[in-house]
């Protein structure tokens, strides 16, 4: 039961991490360019809202002990 609740911890960490990076660049955008495609903020507002939802996700699996 401890490893599940400290990798759930683990994961929601992790996913608030790059949630907060998808919320930084849309504050202060700069520029990402991958194979020569300019990635759009559009990515990274979609990035911050599906991070923002896991996050929350496994934050409610930690207070619900599973």
């Amino acid at each position: 039961m401890f490893t599940n609740r400290l990798s759930a911890l683990a994961g929601a960490f992790v996913f608030l991490l790059i949630a907060l990076v998808g919320l930084y660049r849309l504050l202060y955008w700069f520029p990402i360019t991958i194979a020569g495609q300019s990635i759009g903020q559009t990515v990274s507002f979609f990035t911050f809202v599906i991070f923002t939802a896991l996050t929350i996700i496994s934050i409610q699996d930690l207070r619900r002990g599973h």
